[in-house]
């Protein structure tokens, strides 16, 4: 090789780095995202609902990506321990976070200062409506009966459980006793902790009413000793077809519900979430997804960045008024 053929290879070699440096990412030695694993967090505990939508999530997006998708349970602070875990994290894609409806409560009650607004919204992919039950000896075998029935009562003959006070099922009592133009202290709420306690209780005769999600209550319809009279949604869950909803037996449109959806810190780069986006739809339309989902009897709903953050304001307004119309609002 001579000297001239020498140095035009390394000309060369100098306008090519040059050239490669002023590509995008090259020069920092960025590669496409996900170039390694992902963290997943969970603001609940494993084994519950949450833990187990979200690995779901987690698995199908690991086996399309080809990348580790950890999830990692940070619980605490009736879920201020794990939604702030996501909205501190870095905004670069490695971390990302199942947030709930929760999200849209917290900061009503002095909790937090997080609110959706605190996040990168990807997707919606579940909802869990709550439904009405009724003890299956219930004199009340219809939602207008029930209905009826609680407008003609006076305050706190009724009683009713799903949660805690004031739980997301709390909440939906409220809302509902609201958009029937009652207060929202007619039906006494006795606290619980959780549904399937409530449902027993519900059994044996000690209450009269439990708004939880169907799935919450599936097993004890199942035994023959509860029905569920209707469900505070849009629309029927397919996997409980025969429960109407509110709209269509009294005319109100009154929804609500326990949700699950994917978003990352506020900040994250436009083309990871577009990419975040897409695969969270392909996972969403994937059978295991749905399989699984419509095995446990959760509701499956999706909704894009926009419509997600758009359902996410619209549920932190109703949220802040059932609490203050509970007395459960810190006042400002």
């Amino acid at each position: 090789m001579t000297l001239r053929q020498d140095r035009r290879l390394a000309l060369g070699g100098l306008a090519a780095t040059a050239l490669s440096a002023a590509l995008p990412g090259v020069a920092r030695g960025q590669a496409a995202w996900p170039n390694r694993p992902v963290t997943v967090v969970c603001p609940w505990g494993a084994g519950g609902g949450t833990d187990a939508t979200a690995r779901i999530v987690a698995a199908i997006l690991e086996k399309n990506l080809k990348q580790p998708f950890n999830v990692v349970n940070r619980t605490g602070g009736s879920g201020v321990v794990g939604h702030s875990a996501i909205a501190t994290a870095p905004a670069d894609g490695y971390t990302i976070g199942m947030i709930t409806v929760e999200i849209t409560m917290m900061h009503h009650q002095g909790l937090t200062e997080l609110n959706p607004t605190s996040y990168t919204p990807l997707a919606l992919m579940n909802v869990d409506p709550p439904g009405v039950q009724v003890n299956s000896a219930s004199p009340y075998k219809t939602i207008k009966a029930l209905a009826d029935a609680i407008k003609a009562a006076p305050a706190g003959k009724f009683k009713a459980s799903g949660t805690g006070q004031g739980g997301i099922w709390h909440l939906a009592l409220i809302g509902w006793l609201q958009a029937m133009g009652l207060k929202p202290d007619h039906v006494a709420w006795v606290p619980s902790n959780g549904a399937a306690p409530a449902m027993q209780d519900l059994a044996a005769g000690g209450i009269d009413i439990v708004t939880c999600s169907v799935p919450e209550a599936k097993a004890m319809i199942d035994a023959g000793k509860a029905v569920s009279l209707a469900v505070m949604a849009p629309q029927r869950n397919p996997q409980f077809a025969n429960v109407p909803t509110l709209n269509e037996s009294l005319g109100i449109s009154y929804s609500v519900g326990a949700w699950r959806g994917i978003a990352a810190p506020k900040g994250l780069p436009a083309d990871i979430a577009t990419k975040l986006t897409a695969e969270l739809k392909k996972a969403y339309d994937s059978p295991e997804f749905q399989d699984f989902m419509k095995n446990r009897g959760f509701g499956t709903t999706w909704a894009d960045p926009a419509a997600f953050s758009k359902y996410m304001d619209a549920g932190d307004k109703a949220m802040g008024a059932a609490m203050a119309a509970a007395g459960l609002a810190k006042k400002s």
